[in-house]
């Protein structure tokens, strides 16, 4: 590939883009979203359960449940036909984050809506705790392995970002995962999914910081375009509502209703940044070759 630069321009040759965009549809944003709402659910009904909380634990059950039910269905509706999301789980490869993130998402699904559907009946309460286990212990690789999913592609702001899109995603999904469950909640027994709304948006925060500043110049690119403006949006909506969830959320169902939603609006906005941010860096060969040089150099 030849690449000339001119002042601050790289042109590649014929000005084809090196890497290839994406081919990802809108739906698959939202399942990133739904899917770590579900994780986050999953993993919220389990410790109010151990913890005797059973009104908390049924409401992040149910809350959980239905988006574990929307989930595969995003997936399946960016695959385009059913079937290629049951030819995904012919195999089951280690190495493969796509192949490991369907089988989650399988058994994710599986486990929670089964769970709710016998919590909701009162029966075989054997059967629903094991589907409970099974939807805990699947709930943080669902949430977290659409940032490695990510991270293992050829694009330049999501491969040089491997070490945090994972844990942006963990906390992302925490939060909107406490946010979602205060929804449903009456304010003085949502104290548990408040404050891990806030915790959540507090680490995302300072994970999106961190990952910024170690992409340096690539990182650029979540200041600019439809990623800067999706990624400003997220930063104000979040921190918006984990302020007034901490502010006035354990006294008043209005300010933690209010407070939930901008979380929720803002989670939903990250990962359209993060999104976007992909299609902006695979567009400009500059994102893809310079780090490529700096890493020959340090070698030399």
């Amino acid at each position: 590939m030849s690449v000339t630069e001119r002042g601050t321009e790289m042109r590649s040759y014929y000005d084809r883009p090196i890497v290839k965009e994406p081919v990802w549809q809108p739906e698959i944003p939202l399942y990133f979203f739904t899917g770590g709402v579900a994780g986050g659910c999953s993993v919220l009904h389990g410790i109010a359960r151990v913890t005797g909380q059973e009104r908390l634990a049924k409401t992040a059950l149910y809350v959980g449940a239905v988006f574990d039910a929307v989930s595969p269905a995003l997936l399946i509706s960016d695959l385009g036909r059913p079937e290629r999301f049951l030819n995904m789980l012919r195999v089951f490869k280690v190495t493969s984050p796509m192949s490991v993130g369907s089988w989650v998402l399988l058994l994710s699904s599986g486990a929670s809506n089964t769970a709710a559907a016998l919590e909701l009946l009162g029966r075989l309460r054997p059967v629903k705790w094991a589907a409970e286990a099974v939807s805990f212990l699947t709930g943080p690789p669902l949430a977290t392995y659409t940032g490695t999913l990510l991270a293992n592609t050829a694009i330049p702001v999501w491969h040089e970002a491997r070490h945090e899109l994972p844990w942006l995603f963990g906390a992302s999904g925490s939060a909107s995962a406490g946010a979602a469950t205060t929804l449903f909640m009456p304010p003085d027994e949502a104290g548990p999914a408040r404050r891990l709304a806030i915790a959540g948006v507090l680490g995302e925060l300072a994970w999106m910081e961190l990952m910024e500043r170690r992409l340096g110049f690539v990182g650029e690119v979540y200041k600019q375009g439809q990623a800067g403006k999706f990624g400003r949006l997220s930063k104000a909506l979040t921190s918006a509502g984990a302020t007034l969830l901490a502010w006035k959320g354990r006294r008043s169902r209005a300010a933690s209703v209010t407070g939930s939603a901008l979380v929720l609006g803002g989670e939903l906005a990250l990962r359209w940044s993060v999104f976007k941010a992909g299609f902006q860096s695979a567009r400009d060969p500059r994102y893809t070759v310079i780090p490529q040089r700096e890493r020959l150099a340090k070698r030399r």
